[in-house]
């Protein structure tokens, strides 16, 4: 059975909150509740770690975090930097493989992506990775600390990298098995698996699993949540 980790230990200083990022409410919910029901629905998950900041996750937070239908939700504490939460969450999780790693403050996640994404590890057994990725539409130049442009790069071959992100048990372990400053270099756990040389597959997602960081995205979540069928 599959593990799901949720990354939830950002900060909402740039929403304008002083409170947990994931903790932030999205159409009368916080966010990570978008992200955990959303895996419940998947079926083959067998446990949901959430990650908190270490301040909110110990004590009475500690635990089950939803109460209610299967999976298990629980709760805890997260690292300083992004894949160091990863390491911890999937140091309490239990058994399981394969591994999948969302964070919450993609809260549009949908089930069919989920299940895509899962099922393009499933099916190829060379890869190490399968990541939810969308192609870039702007056009991408590289810029020198002198604010001129050195290149402009094709984007024809080039992904805008979002989660779900699926590992293979085993290849996500060695890849967290690192200094904590390679950790810290990391802004998806893609990349750890890459630099070892493992394969990673790209699944086309789409521009409605939209990252919240500003409160422009948050308004924009809450529209797009409005158009969703009840």
């Amino acid at each position: 059975m599959a593990l799901a980790l949720i990354l939830a230990a950002g900060r909402g200083e740039r929403l304008g909150f002083d409170s947990p990022k994931a903790l932030v409410g999205l159409a009368g919910r916080p966010l990570v509740n978008w992200s955990v029901s959303t895996l419940r629905d998947v079926g083959g998950i067998d446990r949901i770690v959430v990650a908190m900041p270490s301040e909110d996750a110990p004590g009475k937070r500690q635990g089950t975090f939803i109460e209610g239908s299967s999976p298990v939700v629980v709760l805890v504490a997260g690292g300083e930097t992004r894949s160091e939460s990863v390491r911890m969450a999937l140091a309490a999780a239990g058994p399981g493989d394969p591994v999948l790693v969302h964070d919450a403050a993609r809260p549009l996640l949908t089930v069919e992506l989920v299940r895509r994404t899962l099922a393009a590890l499933a099916e190829d057994d060379s890869l190490d990775a399968a990541i939810a990725a969308v192609p870039v539409a702007d056009t991408i130049k590289r810029v020198g600390d002198d604010g001129v442009v050195s290149e402009t790069l094709d984007r024809s071959a080039l992904w805008a990298v979002q989660t779900p992100q699926v590992f293979r048990r085993s290849a996500l372990e060695r890849a967290l098995d690192v200094p904590a400053e390679v950790l810290a270099q990391a802004t998806d756990d893609a990349w750890l698996v890459e630099r070892l040389g493992g394969r990673v597959a790209v699944v086309p997602a789409d521009g409605e699993n939209l990252k919240i960081t500003t409160p422009l995205d948050l308004a924009l979540a809450e529209l797009l949540i409005a158009r969703r069928p009840d």
